[in-house]
């Protein structure tokens, strides 16, 4: 998405160009085929033409791993050219700071500064969401959620094997439908929860219509927990859009203070705070207190800190479905938790995502999103 965004940025800064040069630098260029950037940034360029290098060198150089330039021609002869880094859930930075479409409506900067406001004016996160949001913003999480629910129908319905070469076979619909001979309300509870996150996941793999919770690697966890609770406990519309608010806080405060780059800083960018949000926003959907909502979040991040990024072939399918699915219910565990010991917690939230930030940043380049350490490195598909 992000290089997708920036291409079309490029497109009005020289509009008159006949031919556009694109080079990808670091983790862009390695995982780039596999996550089909190429053809985002040609569908976004059509109908001027565009040569695409994947520039496999220079990754100790670049001021983000996700880095990209682009050349514009006309006539042969350079237009201009402009660098632009692709920072993690479709948002693109121009080097040095400015965002191509900067979204900062919120006061304070920490969930500490959130929730001391909150707790002096007795209010919930989600009411500091829609006052800073603004009119309108009701409406578009009313949107986002529509779009999570038909993501998780598509997933439900298709079956086969998802594109890339890989042979994985969609396993949503099985999940889903297959009942165990003596299934227990636990059990029940597990495996239509991860058929909803294999669901998302198997869409975002096919290139299916999902929204970036907080990124496309990550988007089956925060659906998946938030319609599996909608349907067991007859929450409305409105009471899961109250619980998207929190939850895109939550995910607002890491890519603020942190990263939710699996280029950046590993799998525990997308898919630790994925499953953040989705505990964050389960625990705004049962009205938890404040300090409960923190903990959920907390030690839902806590204990990705340190996850990886190695995709098999840069295809966002092994591990990654997998991965979303686990996240989901440990979402759900995360709920119970800080349901019985938010009194007795003793790391913030605001601490953890600093952990992750410094662990992300720690992680050795091939283990953040290069393909080329973990199971990118050890697996063999049987053909090869």
């Amino acid at each position: 998405m992000g290089p997708a965004f920036a291409a079309k940025d490029f497109v009005t800064k020289y509009p008159s160009s006949d031919s556009v040069k694109v080079e990808l630098f670091g983790s862009l260029a390695k995982t780039g085929k596999g996550h089909g950037t190429d053809r985002a940034i040609s569908g976004s360029l059509s109908p001027i033409p565009a040569e695409i290098v994947f520039n496999m060198d220079s990754d100790a150089k670049l001021e983000h791993p996700n880095t990209l330039t682009f050349t514009a021609f006309k006539d042969g002869a350079v237009l201009g050219d402009c660098t632009y880094l692709s920072i993690g859930g479709g948002d693109v930075r121009i080097p040095g700071g400015t965002e191509l479409h900067p979204v900062d409506v919120y006061t304070e900067n920490s969930f500490t500064e959130i929730a001391a406001l909150c707790k002096a004016r007795n209010i919930r996160l989600s009411d500091y969401v829609f006052e800073h949001e603004g009119e309108g913003f009701r409406e578009f999480l009313h949107d986002v959620w529509n779009t999570m629910c038909d993501a998780i129908r598509e997933g439900l319905i298709h079956t086969g094997i998802l594109p890339g070469g890989l042979e994985v076979e969609r396993k949503a619909q099985r999940l889903f439908s297959q009942k165990h001979i003596d299934e227990s309300p636990q059990t029940r509870e597990n495996r239509l929860v991860c058929s909803y996150a294999f669901a998302v996941s198997e869409q975002n793999a096919d290139c299916g219509l999902i929204v970036t919770a907080p990124t496309c690697g990550s988007c089956g966890v925060v659906p998946a927990v938030l319609k599996y609770m909608q349907e067991k406990n007859g929450f409305s519309d409105d009471d899961i859009v109250r619980a998207l608010a929190v939850g895109g806080l939550i995910g607002d405060l890491v890519a603020t203070n942190a990263s939710v780059s699996g280029a950046e800083c590993g799998c525990q960018a997308e898919v630790g705070t994925a499953c953040s949000m989705a505990a964050a926003a389960l625990a705004e959907l049962f009205e938890m207190g404040i300090d409960q909502i923190e903990y959920a979040a907390e030690i839902s991040l806590e204990h990705h800190l340190g996850l990886t990024c190695d995709p098999v072939c840069g295809l966002v399918q092994i591990p990654c479905i997998e991965r979303n699915a686990v996240a989901a219910m440990r979402a759900i565990n995360a709920l119970s938790l800080a349901n019985f010991l938010s009194d007795s917690r003793k790391i913030s939230f605001d601490m953890v995502v600093e952990t992750m930030y410094q662990t992300g940043r720690d992680l050795h380049g091939m283990y953040r999103e290069t393909s080329e350490g973990g199971l990118a490195k050890l697996y063999k598909h049987p053909e090869n």
